[in-house]
């Protein structure tokens, strides 16, 4: 017997789940497309087996459903396969990164022998798009599920289990603390990096030297100030009163160094960057996670014509993908920092390796 898994919204993320499923024994992938030739790609990049632009087709005799829309359209594609006779037993889960507003919209459809299991896959790329999908996104990340109360616990087995297949670490939470913990270790960095990269904007319309100097780190610590605002918009209104709390938490973490710095206090000072330090050694070494990680080496080169594109070739010729080079300092008889960035961890350790070996001088 064959298991039908229906995805609708086949980018980065559900295209990378859908090739998690792809050829393995007794699963069939059908891709929902709002366009022609976006059913066609999906078909001929080989990411399903099927793609069909009719919400019902792909729909109907389904096992598994699997919601890769953005957050602001989940519960307009809930309320749409609420009103289609779905397969008995039929499990329907999504993928966005707040849990508690899908959850309380599929309690409220009540959905007739179906069930819903909120899923939340903690992984993500820089890039986006079906182009960008892999079957090895999700390895070793972790995979929240937040299955509502009421949900058969064989329901909720058979779901974990088919997630296996994405190599992800399964993790099992209620939505509301989901969203509170996410909302704390992802939802507000980002609202952090908003926040300060239009402060200093706003400093630059009157001196353009901030943003001439903002260039390397305060680039990388508020890279996530460019993440999609119309994706960003959704989230953090369908956690509203979660983000309402953590921005209070915020002001009153942004006040303790206000009133430090007004009393010079150093001791103070000191003891919150002694515990910031110690409280981050602890985290675990994971690769991947809410924030998409750096993949990037800074080696020291002199400023020699044609150093760029030897170390480039030194990597192309070894098999390593290269994503970005950036140039941080370059001076006449001054060793110039280049920023190395990869895209998978292998090539980035590859290249460690590699460009050690050759004598250059490499940091991570």
């Amino acid at each position: 017997m064959t298991t039908k898994i229906a995805i609708f919204g086949v980018g980065l993320i559900g295209g990378s789940l859908a090739l998690c499923f792809k050829g393995k024994e007794g699963l069939t992938v059908v891709g929902h497309a709002h366009r022609p030739e976006s059913a066609r790609k999906y078909v001929s990049r080989g990411v399903v087996d099927s793609a069909t632009l009719s919400v019902e087709e792909a729909a109907l005799d389904a096992d598994y459903i699997f919601l890769c829309v953005p957050v602001g359209m989940l519960e307009d594609y809930l309320q749409q396969l609420s009103k289609l006779p779905l397969k008995p037993g039929c499990i329907i889960t999504d993928v966005g990164s707040t849990k508690a507003s899908i959850a309380a919209c599929a309690l409220a459809l009540e959905l007739p022998g179906v069930h819903f299991i909120g899923g939340h896959p903690m992984a993500g790329s820089e890039r986006s798009g079906v182009e960008a999908a892999s079957s090895l996104l999700f390895e070793n990340a972790y995979y929240v599920l937040t299955p509502p109360p009421g949900v058969p616990e064989d329901a909720y087995q058979a779901l974990e289990s088919l997630l296996l297949h994405t190599k992800a670490q399964m993790v099992r939470l209620d939505p509301e603390r989901h969203d509170e913990i996410v909302g704390a270790i992802s939802h507000l960095p980002h609202i952090i990096a908003v926040a300060l990269v239009n402060q200093i904007r706003a400093y630059d319309d009157t001196d353009s030297l901030y943003s001439t100097l903002a260039a390397g780190g305060f680039r990388d610590i508020t890279r996530i100030a460019s993440s999609d605002p119309i994706i960003w918009r959704d989230i953090l209104l369908n956690n509203k009163a979660v983000m309402l709390r953590l921005l209070r938490d915020w002001n009153d973490e942004v006040s303790a160094f206000i009133q430090m710095l007004e009393r010079a206090d150093g001791e103070g000072i000191e003891q919150a960057f002694h515990e910031a330090n110690d409280f981050r050694s602890q985290l675990p070494e994971r690769r991947k996670g809410m924030i998409t990680p750096l993949f990037d080496l800074h080696i020291d080169v002199p400023d020699h014509p044609g150093i760029i594109g030897r170390i480039a070739t030194e990597l192309g010729d070894q098999g390593i993908n290269l994503s970005n080079v950036q140039i941080i300092e370059s001076r006449e008889d001054v060793p110039g920092i280049m920023r190395l960035s990869f895209r998978q961890e292998n090539d980035m350790e590859r290249a460690k390796i590699l460009l050690q070996k050759n004598d250059y001088t490499v940091f991570v």
